[in-house]
C-alpha cells in the first residue's frame, strides 16, 4: 500500500449551533443569523433545524417548515432563511446532493447524492478535454474519461493495478482514475485530435496538474464516445 500524497480526511460537520454575521439585517432576516442553530441535512432532501427553543425540519424545495411560525401564520421563518443561507454560503449541501471529501486534498466538497466512489473537489477535478500535464514525465495529456474506480481496483489489460505501478508509488491508492491520452501522439494535421488515434493511460488523479482551463481543439467532439466506453 502505498503512501498517498495528501490523505483523505472526513467532511468534519459541525455538531455545535452557531450564528452568522447579522449586522446590517432586520426582523426575520436578522433572527434567521443571529440565533444559535444547527442545520443538519436529511437523506430526503430536507433539513432538521435545531434552535434553543425547539427543533424543526424545513423543506427548502418544498418552502415549508413544521414550526409554528410558518404552520400557523405561512410566514417565511427564520428556520427556512437560515437553511438558504447555509446553502447558498456551501455550510450544507443543497438539496440533491450530500457532503465528501476529495480524494486527493481531503477538502469537503458537495455530490450527487448517486455519486459513488472517491470523489474530487473542484480545485482537482477534471473533465473530458481537459489539457492536463503528468507530474512524472512533464508530458501533456487530453483527459478522456474520469472514473469513479479507486487506482488500487482498477486494472490494465495484463491484470495490474494502477496504483501498483512504481511511477504511481506517490500517489494515493484510494484516488481516482483519470484516464488520458498524450497529446503530441494523438495531433491532427490541424492541430485537432484524431480519434482514430486514441490510446488510453490511466492514472492517479493527483498524478494529472490540469493546465487552467485549456482545452484541445476539436478534443470534446472527438473524445464524447471514449467518455464512457
Amino acid at each position: 500500500m502505498t503512501q498517498a500524497r495528501n490523505p483523505p480526511a472526513s467532511p468534519n460537520p459541525a455538531s455545535a449551533k452557531t450564528t452568522l454575521p447579522s449586522d446590517g439585517y432586520t426582523g426575520r432576516s436578522r433572527r434567521a443569523r443571529a440565533e444559535p442553530m444547527l442545520v443538519r441535512p436529511l437523506r430526503d432532501d430536507r433539513y432538521v433545524v435545531e434552535t434553543d427553543h425547539g427543533t424543526y425540519v424545513v423543506d427548502l424545495d418544498g418552502r415549508t417548515c413544521t414550526c409554528p411560525d410558518h404552520s400557523i401564520r405561512g410566514s417565511r421563518c427564520k428556520h427556512l432563511r437560515r437553511v438558504a443561507i447555509e446553502v447558498t454560503e456551501g455550510r450544507v449541501p443543497p438539496p440533491g446532493k450530500r457532503t465528501s471529501a476529495c480524494a486527493v486534498c481531503g477538502r469537503r466538497t458537495f455530490v450527487a447524492v448517486t455519486e459513488i466512489g472517491p470523489q474530487l473537489c473542484e480545485r482537482h477535478e477534471v473533465a473530458v478535454g481537459d489539457l492536463v500535464r503528468d507530474r512524472e514525465t512533464g508530458r501533456r495529456l487530453i483527459v478522456t474519461r474520469v472514473t469513479n474506480r479507486r487506482a488500487d481496483e482498477a486494472t490494465t489489460d495484463d491484470g495490474t493495478t494502477i496504483a501498483a505501478y512504481e511511477t504511481n508509488g506517490d500517489y494515493g491508492d484510494h484516488e481516482p482514475v483519470i484516464e488520458a491520452v498524450y497529446l503530441d501522439s494523438v495531433r491532427g494535421l490541424d492541430g485537432s485530435v484524431d480519434a482514430s488515434e486514441l490510446k488510453r493511460y490511466g492514472f492517479p488523479a493527483s498524478r494529472l496538474r490540469r493546465l487552467g482551463s485549456e482545452r484541445v481543439r476539436g478534443a470534446q467532439a472527438s473524445l464524447d464516445a471514449f467518455a464512457g466506453a
